[in-house]
């Protein structure tokens, strides 16, 4: 069944996709959700991770997990399905900093994934152990870097520059401004 038959989903609408450049954000705070992501250590990455993963299981137990806030805006379950998935992808990324000297990462559309995984049918206990499981898999990852390795490279598709560091703050960003996309407390 489609999004668009479902009889418990929101209205059917059509996702706006998010095209915004958000590497800005390891330079300054940001204003939305309040992370100043440049000015985390690395080597709490994976405490924030946890932590984080957390905040999820207990938003996708609200009784509106599945319910759109309104037209356009992805229900707290479609997050969560991005958030299992961001971690499942940083994890890739960070591996392969760690293994091969300056990767270049295939482009990612979120928007994309979000149509054809059908995030709004997923079931929000599953969601839940399934992001755990990969925040715990990616915040190991990042508790084992060395002092050495948080300063190799990886490319994005665009050509931006990341260090293992930056890269995990731009994630940790992607994961706490979301919790906030969705009213759950990150404190």
């Amino acid at each position: 069944m489609s999004l668009e038959q479902r009889p418990d989903s929101a209205p059917p609408s059509v996702i706006e996709p998010d095209v915004k450049d958000w590497t800005w954000v390891l330079e300054r705070p940001c204003p939305e959700c309040g992370l100043a992501a440049g000015e985390v250590e690395p080597t709490s990455l994976a405490a924030a991770i946890r932590a984080n993963a957390v905040i999820w299981t207990e938003v996708l137990t609200r009784p509106s997990a599945r319910a759109r806030p309104r037209a356009g805006v992805w229900s707290p379950l479609e997050y969560a399905c991005h958030v299992r998935d961001v971690h499942r992808i940083m994890d890739e990324r960070v591996a392969s900093m760690l293994e091969t000297d300056e990767p270049r990462f295939a482009n990612w559309d979120q928007d994309q994934t979000a149509v054809e995984a059908r995030y709004a049918e997923q079931d929000p206990a599953v969601v839940g152990g399934e992001l755990v499981s990969a925040a715990e898999r990616v915040a190991a990852r990042y508790a084992a870097v060395s002092e050495e390795e948080w300063v190799r490279r990886g490319l994005r598709g665009d050509g931006a520059v990341f260090t293992v560091a930056g890269l995990g703050r731009y994630h940790l960003h992607d994961v706490v401004h979301h919790v906030h996309d969705v009213g759950g407390s990150s404190g």
